[in-house]
């Protein structure tokens, strides 16, 4: 009579597997983490060019992890939250820290309000974004994200260092760029923790077919960005900063009105 076969033992036993970690998508975690901590050192040293490319950065390695989470299938609750408090450094932290030592210190109070306006609306950013995450509409996001508003406050930066253009400097006249740094800087805080709707992105399909035009855009965009990387992303993201209010102004002009 034959041997009932025997099942093989699984490699890794259930419970100690529900305590592992995926490496993989928390490398890129990791990697958004020490740009943003890497930001940070380099703003304390005075190269806030390096600090700005540095947060864009920890915004591609951040698009990234979750998008490798999803195809690997190594989502966890670690890996959330992991993301979650890497985002608080390299969206939240770090931006306000590189704003504050470049423009804002010189100006008092008004200075370390502006920045911890921001700071502290990256935090209620990303708090609401948690709790609300199974209820929202997955097309929009409520609030502009933290990792938008940090390439908000990192292009200013950026296009600023670029031009000759230091955090002390007069613009025109009796327009400094201080001043230029505090309103992006109050703008970016206020505008994340807003009820404005900003397009997420996540419904399009990239093994959808589409027109030749499309894939010609890409590519225009591409040479732009490389031709001019700071003036190309600094306009993207305030188009995409003032894309919610814009939406929010065409949806009141839409509706009808009582009566």
């Amino acid at each position: 009579m034959a041997e009932p076969k025997r099942r093989p033992k699984p490699l890794l036993d259930p419970s100690l597997r529900e305590r592992s970690i995926y490496l993989l998508p928390n490398l890129f975690t990791s990697a958004a983490l020490f740009s943003g901590f890497y930001a940070i050192v380099q703003a304390m040293g005075g190269n806030y060019d390096q600090s700005a490319v540095a947060i864009f950065i920890a915004m591609v390695m951040d698009g990234l992890d979750g998008r490798v989470a999803r195809l690997t299938h190594t989502q966890s609750a670690f890996g959330a939250e992991y993301d979650s408090l890497s985002d608080m450094v390299s969206f939240g932290v770090a931006p306000a820290l590189v704003l504050y030592v470049w423009a804002l210190k010189p100006m008092g109070k008004l200075g370390w309000i502006a920045a911890f306006i921001y700071c502290a609306g990256a935090a209620l950013r990303l708090a609401r974004f948690n709790t609300k995450l199974d209820e929202s509409d997955k097309r929009y996001f409520q609030g502009l994200p933290s990792p938008a508003a940090a390439a908000l406050l990192a292009g200013l930066v950026w296009v600023a260092h670029d031009n000759g253009v230091s955090g002390a400097d007069i613009l025109f006249g009796w327009l400094q760029m201080k001043w230029v740094a505090f309103t992006f800087t109050v703008f970016a805080g206020l505008t994340m923790v807003s009820d404005l709707r900003y397009f997420s992105g996540k419904d399009f399909n990239l093994r959808r077919s589409v027109p030749f035009v499309v894939i010609l855009l890409i590519v225009l965009a591409f040479m732009l960005i490389a031709y001019s990387p700071a003036e190309v992303l600094f306009a993207a993201f305030v188009g995409y900063g003032l894309s919610g209010y814009l939406g929010w102004l065409m949806r009141r002009v839409r509706q009808p009105r009582a009566g």
